[in-house]
């Protein structure tokens, strides 16, 4: 397994592909403000090479998140299209019927709109769909524990919106549904997920690129760009596609010290998990 090739900017990359699938939080915002430099790469890759397709593990549908983006400063010049776990997700969700339990914050109702669901508890619903903690800022994991065990008891199925385990909030890593959906598994449950780095995502993402290029996608001349191991840079490998990891994101207190990007360290975590990535750069810049 070879390590990663550092590189310093996307433009040593733009003729090997014509297509970027980016990642979004911890690559070009971090939940409070956007980052410029990776932004304004974003922009050029699309208007000198070819399409930017956002690939992100929120749990709601894309145009609320676009209103995010706008809010945090990210240019709509920076991408083409952007595709949501919580995009992919309905569809899991318009397979099923019955009372669902609904783990997550008040925002994020809007995944469920128009499906026809009934609201359901842990003891009378007939699935679980989570998008996160009620309350991310405070909630822990282990607080579901109990009302997981029931459920686990009943044989019930969770459905993740969000696939990540922690996402960074400025200074912060904070609790995603990955977490729940974790503990879930742990406990001898069933969780079910379509974004990173799950299929259905990277289908409907593939999809978005062919249009935007309008003509057939060759994979060979896709990269993936992303901060996460267990989804961006895990995704990618299972697809059989490219992977820019960008150290500078969740993994960013182990990979980047004072002297920059440690090489050691990404090549230590990759190999510890098992994945392989092409490219390290320690933020993106064109």
């Amino acid at each position: 397994m070879t390590s990663p090739t550092p590189i310093s900017g996307l433009r040593e990359l733009a003729s090997r592909y014509d297509v970027l699938l980016c990642d979004v939080w911890g690559v070009i915002h971090n939940g409070r403000e956007s980052f410029p430099a990776a932004c304004a790469a974003l922009a050029r890759f699309r208007a000198e090479v070819g399409p930017v397709i956002l690939i992100s593990n929120a749990p709601r549908p894309h145009p609320p998140i676009v209103e995010q983006l706008d809010s945090l400063g990210v240019p709509r010049a920076a991408w083409t299209k952007l595709i949501t776990s919580g995009d992919a997700t309905r569809g899991l969700l318009a397979e099923r019927g019955g009372k669902v339990w609904k783990i997550g914050p008040d925002r994020d109702e809007v995944l469920y709109e128009g499906l026809g669901l009934a609201a359901g508890g842990p003891d009378d619903a007939d699935f679980i769909c989570v998008t996160g903690p009620y309350d991310d800022e405070t909630d822990e994991p282990a607080d579901y524990r109990e009302r997981f065990e029931a459920c686990v008891a009943r044989g019930l199925d969770l459905i993740c919106a969000n696939p990540d385990i922690v996402v960074q909030r400025g200074d912060r890593l904070i609790y995603c549904g990955g977490a729940l959906a974790q503990l879930y598994e742990s406990l001898g449950g069933r969780a079910v997920m379509a974004g990173k780095p799950y299929a259905p995502i990277y289908r409907m993402a593939l999809k978005a690129a062919e249009a935007g290029l309008s003509r057939p996608i060759d994979t060979a001349r896709v990269l993936c760009v992303g901060d996460g191991l267990p989804t961006d840079v895990r995704g990618a490998n299972a697809r059989g596609l490219d992977i820019l990891f960008v150290a500078n994101g969740i993994h960013g207190g182990e990979t980047v010290g004072p002297e920059g990007l440690n090489r050691a360290v990404v090549g230590d975590l990759l190999r510890q998990e098992g994945l392989q990535a092409n490219w390290v750069i320690a933020d993106v810049a064109w």
